[in-house]
């Protein structure tokens, strides 16, 4: 520092000095403080005790820790941090040293104050501080009302007429269409029929078809589409029969003949068209499921819009009563899929998987395959070797279990059901499904909305606890004495040991620094510096008439004196070298 003063700035002379000296030096030309006393400054990341005799410092007796407001604000930014880390953007070093200076005290006795805090009640409450964050309240949505709801059904009525009407019109042109189409194919069969056997190809050829056969089965397609498109029920059974018997017997003439009255290339011919056949009879039957399964849907469809349209009320209960069984069963089946039963007082431990709840046919079957390879060869294994062998297969194949397929249909009414309560209930919400990174065991979360008090900053035990670490420095892991322990540790450095100089620095104790400030301070120390010093000794701890600015005032009154120039050095006294100024020290008597 003095380096810069003279070599950069030119300054001609310059005078050091200790600003808590200054300080205390002015509260005594005020009478606040005696000539014997001692001098306590916690500054921003210090704290020092300097003693006073007969109006000079002695810097012998100093006693100095590392310990100041710096450490205070930190300690408390930290504790804010950890208590509310979704706002940790906004404990800023600026903020929380307003907090700690607006908020924070000193506690007569820390021990006692947290067992209040612990406990609660209406004195710790009356100590708590609330820091309220910017907030603003999200709208409040109000449910529909009656004209609201009726207007939303009357929309969705009218565009269900519009859709009803749009589709009873592609409906008609689809009639229109596939009649004229079966008007065409009847007329072909008709000249087909009036024609010589020779023209036959060449007609064939103008119509786009290659047979008869084709013709017919066009027809035949379009009739059944015609059939369907007006809503028509299917001919009778035997009809239907008669005509898969001729069809068949004109596709497959194979079929029906014996074995010894065909070649071996019949034979294969044979092989594929049973294989087609059966192929063609599965694709039919599914096709007949199909079309059955949605001949029941829509029968269920008109129900439900005639019960509805008897009693809306009635029938808008009875579906959410139905959505929630089910909703239930199919979430408990898959429970029990997933987690097995809970046979052990509702706990998943003792439970079974779906592998370990088999049926007494499954199981049958299960040992029927694994013991059929030795069944008959006495322990060798011949299974395979012969064609019957491989129905076990289809034993195998056979699933009794009903539990599956009722699943389905479970799954599928749900399904349904949800549908229509979405076309007819505008307020209802179908239940989440349980993803896989969750469990259908696990409740889906619940998210509660934000509210002022999810902005508000408390401040309870954290307004004493930051300012104990002047008292406690082991609280952040600083092992040193605290303020009252300096006291003594200064006192005990003076080279005299007098007691009635220790009684006279006992009893003017000037506390200055911005940390003096905490409320309650006073108290501490002196109840502190009480059980340190003997019985009887006085004691009076005072606070500096401006802590923060005292230090100035001192300097400035300091150096306005006519001798201050005696008190300082010059340019050729720096260059004397560093231990010269090392033993510099400036007389604050003037």
């Amino acid at each position: 520092m003095a380096e810069l003063l003279f070599e950069t700035y030119g300054v001609p002379s310059v005078a050091f000095g200790v600003d808590a000296v200054f300080s205390y030096k002015y509260n005594q030309l005020h009478g606040l403080c005696e000539k014997d006393g001692l001098a306590i400054c916690p500054g921003f990341t210090t704290t020092y005790v300097i003693p006073f005799v007969n109006g000079e410092p002695v810097y012998k007796g100093c006693c100095r820790t590392n310990i100041g407001g710096f450490h205070v604000t930190d300690y408390l930014k930290q504790l804010l941090s950890l208590k509310y880390p979704h706002h940790m953007s906004r404990f800023t070093w600026e903020k929380v040293e307003d907090l700690k200076m607006e908020h924070c005290y000193i506690a007569p006795d820390y021990a006692l104050e947290a067992r209040l805090f612990q406990k609660g009640g209406k004195e710790a409450e009356d100590k708590t501080r609330c820091w309220q964050l910017p907030w603003v309240p999200p709208p409040i949505e109000e449910p529909p009302s009656e004209e609201e709801i009726a207007r939303k059904a009357a929309i969705r009525e009218r565009q269900g007429q519009r859709l009803r009407e749009m589709a009873e019109a592609k409906r008609s042109s689809r009639i229109n269409e596939l009649e004229n189409q079966s008007h065409g194919l009847e007329f072909l069969l008709q000249q087909l029929g009036q024609i010589q056997q020779e023209e036959v190809p060449s007609f064939l050829s103008e119509t786009g078809y290659t047979s008869k056969q084709e013709i017919e089965s066009t027809l035949t397609k379009v009739t059944q589409s015609l059939r369907k498109a007006k809503g028509e029920p299917k001919p009778e059974q035997a009809e239907n029969e008669e005509k898969t018997d001729s069809s068949t017997s004109e596709k497959y003439p194979l079929i029906n003949v014996p074995d010894d009255m065909l070649t071996p290339e019949q034979l294969k011919e044979k092989k594929r068209q049973i294989f087609l056949k059966t192929t063609t009879e599965g694709r039919q039957r599914a096709k007949q499921k199909r079309f059955e399964e949605e001949l029941e849907r829509e029968r269920k469809t008109r129900q439900d819009e005639e019960r509805r349209l008897e009693n809306p009320r009635l029938y808008l209960e009875q579906m959410h009563t139905r959505y929630k069984e089910l909703h239930e069963k199919v979430e408990q089946r898959k429970k029990l899929k997933t987690n097995g039963g809970y046979t052990n007082g509702g706990s998943v431990s003792g439970g079974v998987g779906r592998g370990e709840r088999l049926n007494a046919a499954q199981r049958e079957r299960m040992r029927l395959l694994t013991t059929a390879a030795f069944d008959r060869g006495k322990g060798e294994d011949t299974f395979g070797a012969r064609d019957e062998d491989w129905q076990l297969y289809k034993l195998m194949g056979k699933d009794d279990d009903d539990d599956d397929d009722e699943a389905d249909e479970d799954e599928a009414e749900l399904a349904r059901v949800c549908s229509r309560l979405q076309e007819i209930d505008p307020t209802f919400v179908p239940k989440p499904e349980p993803t896989p990174s969750q469990p259908a065991t696990a409740e889906a979360p619940h998210v509660r909305p934000l509210t002022k008090e999810d902005f508000q900053i408390v401040l309870g035990v954290e307004r004493f606890r930051c300012p104990e670490i002047l008292f406690h420095p082991n609280l952040v892991g600083i092992d040193q004495a605290g303020l009252d322990e300096m006291t003594r540790v200064s006192i005990r450095r003076l080279p005299s040991k007098d007691e009635a100089l220790e009684n006279r620095l006992t009893s003017s104790i000037l506390m200055t620094g911005g940390c003096s400030l905490f409320p309650g301070i006073n108290e501490r120390l002196e109840a502190g510096v009480r059980m340190l010093q003997p019985c009887g000794s006085p004691i009076k701890v005072v606070r500096a008439l401006d802590p923060i600015l005292d230090a100035w005032r001192g300097a400035s009154v300091f150096a306005a004196n006519s001798k201050f120039q005696q008190q300082t050095f010059g340019r050729s006294d720096f260059y004397k070298g560093e231990e010269w100024l090392r033993r510099y020290q400036l007389r604050y008597t003037l």
